[in-house]
């Protein structure tokens, strides 16, 4: 399952938002540059070469957003690592992540350069985490979850639950064995849940449009 996770002590420079709070979206340019970065990383980790981000990149680029790369092989995870918190700007980040998930996923061997055509990438662009009370709160399909509890910490990204069609209840549990605790951990005090949501896109979705995820 998808969902390594970096931290990093957060930015203090925000995104940019609409007058009701919400993080604006990207544009589709804005999509396809981030996707040609990350492959593009790769390629130079690849190579062993230092990569170069474009001079100028529009200003959602330069903000500080949390993100996740995910690379499939065949239809297959083949790594997953991100920033969980706005660290750094976003297209940097993407390019951080991106060899990260291709070569640092304790889960996986280092990608080989034959493997690289065959991948697909998958952006998930991050709002920031609220920590919730009260577990009805989630949306299977808009959220994603982070549940810690000491040391313990574990996170699924919003298509996960899609993907393998839970309900909030095993979406619960499985985040909980991400975070090596027990499934029903969740109903424990002590774990501090917390939600975010996400905008997905990747080179399989139609000119890199965002993916729409529903509750199943």
């Amino acid at each position: 399952m998808r969902g390594e996770v970096r931290h990093l002590r957060a930015a203090e420079a925000a995104p940019q938002v609409w007058e009701d709070g919400l993080i604006m979206p990207l544009s589709e340019a804005e999509r396809r540059l981030l996707l040609q970065i990350a492959r593009e990383s790769i390629a130079a980790g690849l190579e062993k070469r230092a990569l170069q981000l474009p001079q100028s990149l529009p200003p959602a680029l330069r903000e500080p957003r949390g993100v996740f790369v995910t690379l499939h092989r065949q239809g297959r995870l083949r790594g997953c690592i991100g920033y969980l918190e706005a660290v750094k700007p976003l297209a940097q980040a993407v390019a951080e992540m991106a060899q990260a998930a291709a070569f640092q996923d304790p889960r996986f061997p280092p990608l080989a350069a034959a493997e690289l055509p065959e991948v697909e990438l998958e952006i998930s662009v991050l709002t920031p985490m609220r920590r919730i009370e009260d577990p009805r709160e989630i949306e299977v399909g808009r959220h994603g979850l982070y549940i810690e509890r000491g040391l313990c910490r574990g996170l699924l990204l919003p298509q996960v639950a899609t993907e393998y069609r839970w309900n909030r209840t095993t979406f619960l549990e499985q985040t909980c064995c991400k975070a090596g605790l027990p499934p029903s951990a969740w109903k424990d005090p002590e774990t501090r849940i917390y939600v975010f949501e996400a905008e997905i896109f990747s080179e399989g979705s139609p000119v890199g449009a965002a993916k729409e995820s529903h509750q199943p």
